[in-house]
């Protein structure tokens, strides 16, 4: 049975088991930064490496590449961002609390149209909503806003050598624009034709000011983002084609449910944009965006042949040379990391009385695929010892020895270990171990030459 009512339970479990630490905690933090520990990384590793095999290597026509965080101003300038990347906030007189407007409406619990979110409401509509509904403070309770100002949503910082001779540079704040300034190295390179794709997993910064639910919002994150280069008159068949490959993701791939997630159509579009849509999760705190697929049409490789002054047209025998239209799939991984913690997070009662804590992800990028436990330590830890080793050459796999075997089996629960090995005085004479599922408790007896064909056939 799923239990949660807030992410309390979550934030704790994280921090006790190694999964999210609070940045810079024994310095009083800093917030909106969160650092990833030993289960965090494998989990975010996991991921990352499933989306790559769904988006990249088992896609045909798609290729990688990895692109830098620091890129030349003009790139952001050309696509928008140094002249309209920026946050609506409102400043409580009182307490001196800076909101961010759109979400300030939506969380007070006063919005109650269904066909808009808050959002896509102008500025003037934004800021007489607050003063209308006489909104609080969600710090102090205090309705006493200032009006509507916008801060930049970038980071910045200075190059150079000396004082005198600095200029002002961009901590990225999407990835996707490395894949558009690199169309043609990427189409030349990989003489590859339309319809192609390119994926790309990295970091992006923004200056979030609102604090934002645990890792949902914060100033550094990652991206995972894939573009399709395509013909305009093919573009929506491709739209259609990526929605339905999100959905794929996130249910097929990492067993998230399929009733918690949902795919809302954006009413107000961006003037290049045909279509886009938002996956969202049904978090603790409401629905949250995870993900979207964006007609982007010729916008981002039309700014940029202006600009630079450099073609973006794909050029092919027989056919005028035209600029690609673009389909992109982008998905949050943060983002997508918590509601992985959230969509497994149980708690079962297995007796009067007694209940554990399940994490219920799905074998394929739970942290540890594999616990090793010897049921005592004396003459059985160089057997345990032996069995890691070679399990560890194919799995990640976990050791534990400290405690009891009942007390071990919870803790591999509580951080979604598929698959417990117990190594006993028996596997000294017979070579078997005993072998249990996380989610139903029920053990057998497996011989250890045949451990890694029962492991690969019991986490896909």
């Amino acid at each position: 049975m799923r239990i949660m009512q807030n992410l309390d339970k979550i934030v704790a479990l994280s921090k006790n088991r190694g999964f999210i630490y609070p940045g810079s905690e024994i310095y009083g933090g800093l917030a909106n930064t969160w650092d990833f520990g030993p289960l965090g990384v494998e989990l975010k590793n996991n991921i990352k490496r499933e989306w790559w095999k769904f988006f990249v290597r088992e896609n045909r026509n798609s290729i990688g590449m990895d692109g830098g965080i620091l890129m030349n101003p003009m790139v952001w300038k050309a696509s928008g961002h140094v002249d309209t990347f920026q946050d609506p906030l409102m400043d409580c007189k009182d307490c001196k609390h800076r909101s961010r407007v759109d979400k300030l409406i939506e969380e007070s619990g006063t919005w109650k149209d269904t066909k808009k979110r808050p959002e896509e409401l102008s500025l003037p509509e934004m800021e007489k909503f607050v003063f209308d509904n006489k909104i609080k403070c969600p710090a102090c309770g205090k309705v006493n806003w200032t009006g509507i100002r916008f801060f930049k949503l970038m980071f910045s910082t200075d190059r150079g050598v000396t004082e005198a001779n600095l200029n002002t540079i961009y901590l990225r704040p999407e990835t996707a624009q490395s894949q558009f300034v690199n169309f043609q190295n990427l189409q030349r390179s990989s003489r590859l034709k339309v319809p192609f794709g390119v994926g790309q997993i990295g970091k992006a910064f923004r200056n979030e000011i609102t604090p934002g639910n645990f890792i949902f919002r914060t100033v550094e994150f990652e991206q995972m983002e894939y573009q399709l280069f395509c013909k305009e008159e093919e573009s929506m068949k491709w739209y259609d084609i990526y929605k339905k490959k999100a959905h794929e993701f996130y249910t097929k791939r990492l067993g998230i449910t399929d009733r918690n997630i949902r795919f809302a159509d954006h009413d107000n579009l961006a003037h290049y944009a045909k279509a886009a849509v938002d996956a969202e999760y049904l978090f603790p705190f409401g629905w949250g965006e995870i993900g979207g697929t964006h007609h982007r049409g010729i916008f981002d490789l039309g700014n940029h042949q202006r600009d630079s002054k450099k073609t973006m047209e794909y050029k092919e025998e027989g056919q005028d040379p035209f600029v690609p239209t673009v389909i992109e799939s982008s998905h949050g991984l943060d983002r997508i990391l918590l509601a992985t913690l959230v969509d497994a997070y149980n708690e079962e009662e297995v007796a009067p009385g007694d209940t554990r804590v399940l994490m219920k992800l799905k074998p394929s990028i739970a942290p540890y695929t594999v616990a090793v436990l010897p049921l005592q330590k004396r003459g059985l830890t160089d057997k345990s010892h032996e069995l890691f080793d070679t399990l560890s050459k194919n799995f990640s796999v976990s050791y534990d020895e400290t405690g009891s075997i009942g007390k071990r089996y919870r803790r591999q629960d509580e951080i979604g270990t598929p698959l417990c090995l117990t190594v006993d005085y028996e596997t000294l004479e017979d070579n078997s171990v005993t072998i249990r599922d996380r989610d139903t408790m029920k053990q057998e007896r497996i011989r250890i030459s045949d451990l890694i064909d029962f492991i690969n056939r019991n986490i896909v």
